[in-house]
């Protein structure tokens, strides 16, 4: 649950709050049913009112909730303070640790049934940091689905926050496992040195990835590795380029430069732009172009999840912002 300080007010500051469902698994099935996918999420969730309005939530978003479980008390929380000028935004995490998809029992979900209805698994760090349970379960569905011939998408997304003093000690062999069961992963330079503990000799950030990201594709046996660059500017506008390597070989999208409404979530359209373009056959250049696109618009939208159809992507690609579509 997303509760939002209306505004730019500090908590402190505020009386009231905004609240939304989101997360991840959230984002990545509600934005790949927009772009014409069948979603559905994984997860238990209280058998209560909240869960209720949560659920109710994610039908409208055009997520299927056949593999929704209920159970416990709680849903995981979060406040956002949005940023402004030199003041960034925060985000304060509550209860997740409690909530009903942090305890779920091992017996919870039928890795092997859910394997063979579906194609393509979805998982992120921010999961994996939960606790040993919840990593449990991500890794024997991750299994279930290789094992069944379908598709594994492992995002790093790596969030110090959840892994607390010496977390990157504490997260490496995880990431490793998973790393070993994906076909397609999200990550950048800056995860294979911190996380893996990789070295290189390059000191820019483009000449780091150029060296690191195909050492993991070949030690993990990944066949795409993506991800992005981003860099805050002063006008307090965001500037931002993808990449994509796939087949030995990297392809990069056009370096966008926009304004920003809700930064939370972008990755995750970013991540679906890319999925989007491995399951339609696109070429590494249209897909990572259009990735890119879909991360610059999400940055438009309120709230975490990416909103944008398949065509509102592609004319964002070719168009110049202009005034009111008629």
């Amino acid at each position: 649950m997303r509760l939002q300080v209306p505004g730019y007010q500090l908590l402190s500051q505020a009386s009231n709050l905004n609240y939304s469902f989101s997360g991840t698994g959230v984002n990545v099935s509600a934005a790949l049913a927009r772009l014409g996918h069948t979603g559905y999420l994984i997860s238990r969730l209280p058998d209560n009112p909240i869960g209720d309005a949560a659920e109710a939530h994610l039908r409208k978003l055009g997520i299927l909730p056949n593999f929704l479980t209920r159970g416990g008390k709680y849903l995981g929380m979060y406040f956002l303070e949005n940023g402004f000028g030199a003041r960034a935004s925060r985000v304060t995490y509550s209860n997740r640790q409690e909530s009903s998809f942090n305890t779920a029992p091992e017996q919870t979900y039928d890795y092997k049934v859910i394997a063979q209805q579906i194609d393509v698994v979805h998982f992120c760090g921010i999961t994996l940091a939960m606790n040993d349970l919840v990593r449990q379960h991500m890794k024997a569905l991750a299994r279930a689905v290789k094992e069944a011939g379908g598709t594994v998408v492992f995002d790093c997304n790596y969030r110090p926050a959840h892994w607390g003093d010496g977390g990157y000690a504490k997260a490496k062999p995880h990431y490793v496992e998973m790393l070993q069961l994906a076909d397609i992963v999200m990550m950048n330079e800056k995860d294979a040195m911190l996380i893996l503990g990789m070295d290189t000799n390059k000191t820019e950030r483009s000449e780091q990835l150029q060296d690191l990201i195909p050492q993991v594709a070949a030690a993990y046996d990944i066949s795409v590795i993506a991800g992005t660059h981003r860099s805050i500017n002063g006008d307090n506008t965001h500037s931002l380029r993808g990449y994509v390597y796939k087949d030995k070989a990297f392809c990069y999208s056009e370096l966008l430069t926009f304004a920003v409404y809700d930064r939370i979530g972008a990755g995750d359209a970013y991540t679906c732009g890319i999925m989007h373009g491995e399951f339609q056959g696109f070429s590494p250049q249209q897909t990572v172009a259009f990735a890119a696109a879909s991360g610059m618009l999400a940055h438009t939208i309120v709230g975490d999840t990416p909103m944008s159809s398949e065509r509102d992507i592609l004319r964002a690609m070719v168009d110049a912002v202009g005034d009111v579509e008629r």
